[in-house]
């Protein structure tokens, strides 16, 4: 039986083997402690709020301190230098008194070195699997919260949740755990969600990749993630006050955790539409529809808002309000800057100058009436309003066409179409003093209209400011009045739908943009075509170029198709790449989806050795392809890798020389009549007739051969 002594220090000598309370005061550090390495701060935490809430549940080891061959009063901590040190801390906290009795076990018999050594080198950790289980019991059998359980432990109230969930694993993986077939992090992965029947599922479709991220896709494949934009839209609480539950990961980053019920995240989002949805259809709309995704295939005509005048009372306060807003913004560069009073006046003048702007442009009361909305969910989140569609069955009465062209002239100008040329010209010749208000025959209009024709072609390219002018209305009245026949140079632009080669590339942020663009010029566009001309002019040297720009980009197409063999097209859109100094890498990723689950396992590899290295390659040359594809998307993520067909080359070393300009033969130096019209379309060859040269010509024929290779490049081109 252990002899418990209550000891006041003294010179005594002191019998080992009993139990006695010495003053914390007189506790000190032994010289032999084995342990070198001093224990965590969380550590001497953990041990003094377990000290606090159950006592010394461990004796100290301690041997007396000797000066000569006389006790001191003080004692060595042989084991439990930790525990002191926890004694020491509460102190501190004026939790307990300098001088509190610690209870020891005085041992003056066995060697302090060994004694120290040997407890910390013959016990056995708890497994971290039992841990877990009886940290979930305190939680479930008395009740206690995580804060409660880590006061009592002496850790923070996250990690305790974080083992609370390790403890909810399914029991059959936290055995797994304890045989060494699953590792702490493949568990936490596991713990992301507490339904047990999915997590033994999941394990059990493992195959021979077990990574941790592998586990937490897995887990979260029939979830949302938070950052997706449906759950941006509706948000977290809107979410879990209609019942959802939302998955976190205590484990790693999660960026807001995963919406577990997506059927019930479409409903919340669509409801929330349909509410703004009411809201717009009080402007007057025909119709509006609400969608999460964009409807592309809708195939209506869209119409813009036009100009309008503001009313006086509007641009008198509009006037008043920019001073205002100059005479607050003075001296400030950003709102960071500003008194709080400051920038709140200042955004709320900001806002009343935008609203007041923007009845600078308005929607025809009759396109109103007949036309609809579009309200969806755009890529980031946010609400995407798109006015102005018409159906076709109301395109007649939302937009009016002009009268037909025939009886806009007058009945007087139709003539009989079934007449012969030449009869026309004779009719004309015989009955021109019999009918003297008679028009002029068509062939003679067509006669007349061709030399003018050719005299505008000839002016035009003498004047590449005016060619600029017309280039762009052509342009611009073909690609934003619904290819409306309002221009006079055979010029057609072509947009080719990508969505049919590139599955939900409509709704990506960079379609997002190009959209933004055209809609912000659509805007600004004279609502009857008959006045894009005037406008085109009205536009300063900039803005007219910016349209023609855009407009170009509308009609780029670098599409790589099997059954379109295109060489020199496609070596022009590199070179335009080039031009422009294309970075593909800012807009796409190469993930399992858009490239790294459709190519060989010999290019995953490729991929990864160029984009990371040569080493990572290896370490995922024995996985299967579906494994090494998820490997490659985590190890290329932004590292900046492209596909050799989304790289932009690199510019050429030197110009190609060509021919001095100056020595370009002008329009009006040469002769175009004799340039035989070929009637060739756009990128189709052209045959070269040969004609047989004079006489005279024959020596220069043979001095300057000519290159039958290269006339048919430039034919083709």
């Amino acid at each position: 039986m252990t002899k418990t002594v209550q000891i006041e220090t003294t010179a005594a000598e002191p019998v080992s083997g009993i139990e006695i309370f010495v003053p914390l005061n007189k506790l000190k550090k032994s010289p032999k402690n084995a342990r070198k390495v001093p224990h965590g701060e969380a550590a001497i935490e953990a041990l003094a709020a377990s000290i606090a809430h159950k006592g010394l549940i461990q004796n100290l080891v301690i041997e007396p301190e000797m000066k000569g061959d006389k006790p001191t009063g003080a004692y060595f901590v042989t084991a439990g230098e930790g525990r002191r040190l926890a004694y020491l801390l509460r102190a501190k906290r004026k939790q307990i008194r300098r001088n509190h009795p610690v209870r020891c076990r005085l041992d003056t018999e066995n060697d302090p070195s060994e004694i120290s050594l040997d407890e910390n080198v013959t016990r056995t950790p708890m497994h971290p699997a039992d841990q877990f289980e009886r940290f979930r019991e305190l939680a479930d059998g008395k009740g206690w919260g995580a804060e409660e359980i880590g006061a009592r432990f002496g850790v923070s109230g996250s990690v305790v949740k974080q083992r609370l969930r390790l403890g909810a694993v399914s029991p059959k993986l936290l055995q797994v755990y304890r045989e060494d077939g699953l590792t702490l992090d493949q568990l936490m992965a596991f713990a992301i969600t507490e339904d047990h029947a999915r997590q033994e599922q999941v394990f059990e479709n493992l195959h021979h990749n077990r990574e941790p991220w592998i586990i937490r896709r897995d887990m979260t494949a029939n979830n949302v993630p938070a950052d997706d934009r449906r759950a941006v839209f509706v948000g977290a609480v809107a979410y879990i006050e209609a019942g959802g539950n939302i998955i976190r990961d205590l484990f790693s980053e999660d960026r807001g955790g995963f919406f577990e019920d997506v059927g019930l995240l479409d409903m919340l989002a669509v409801e929330k539409l349909r509410e703004i949805a009411d809201g717009v259809q009080t402007e007057g709309w025909k119709w509006v529809e609400a969608h999460i995704d964009y409807p592309h295939a809708h195939g209506m005509r869209r119409f813009y808002p036009q100009a309008v005048d503001l009313s006086d009372e509007d641009e008198a306060r509009l006037d008043a309000l920019s001073t205002e807003h100059d005479e607050l913004a003075e001296g400030y560069s950003s709102y960071d800057e500003m008194p709080e009073d400051v920038a709140k006046k200042l955004e709320a003048v900001s806002d009343e100058i935008d609203a007041i702007s923007a009845k600078r442009y308005a929607y025809d009361a009759n396109l109103i009436a007949h036309g609809g909305v579009f309200v969806v969910l755009h890529h980031d989140g946010t609400v995407r309003i798109e006015r102005g569609f018409v159906r076709p069955e109301d395109e007649a009465l939302a937009d009016p066409q002009p009268e037909d062209e025939a009886e806009a002239i007058g009945p007087e100008a139709v003539e009989d179409e079934q007449a012969e040329d030449g009869d026309e010209d004779v009719q004309d010749f015989e009955d021109e003093d019999e009918e003297p208000g008679k028009p002029i025959s068509d062939s003679l209009i067509r006669d007349l209209s061709a030399h003018r024709t050719l005299a505008l072609r000839v002016a035009l390219g003498e004047q590449p400011s005016v060619a600029l002018i017309a280039l762009t209305h052509t342009l611009t009245a073909q690609l934003f009045y619904s290819y409306a026949e309002a221009g006079c140079l055979e010029i057609r632009p072509t947009v080719t739908p990508l969505g049919g080669h590139a599955a939900g590339i409509e709704d990506t942020p960079l379609a997002a943009r190009a959209s933004e663009a055209h809609e912000a010029w659509a805007e600004r566009m004279p609502h009857d075509v008959a006045d894009l001309w005037g406008f085109i002019v009205a536009l300063d040297d900039a803005q007219r170029v910016a349209l023609l720009a855009h407009c170009a980009a509308r009609t780029v197409n670098a599409l790589r198709l099997p059954w379109d063999r295109k060489p020199r097209t496609l070596q022009t859109a590199d070179r335009l790449a080039t031009a422009l100094a294309l970075d593909m890498a800012k807009d796409w990723t190469p993930t399992v989806d858009s490239y790294l689950g459709r190519v060989t396992k010999a290019h995953i590899l490729e991929a990864v050795a160029e984009g990371v290295s040569e080493d990572a390659a290896r370490r995922i040359a024995d996985k299967t392809k579906q494994e090494m594809a998820e490997a490659a998307e985590q190890r290329l993520a932004g590292k900046g890798w492209l596909p050799s067909v989304l790289r932009t080359p690199e510019p050429e070393a030197e110009p190609v020389e060509t021919e001095d300009a100056e020595g370009i033969a002008q329009p009006s130096e040469a002769c175009p009549q004799d340039t035989p019209d070929t009637g060739a379309q756009d990128g189709e060859a052209v045959e070269v007739e040969t004609v047989e040269q004079p006489a005279e010509a024959d020596a220069d024929a043979e001095a300057e051969p000519v290159d039958e290779d290269a006339a048919y490049s430039v034919a083709a081109e």
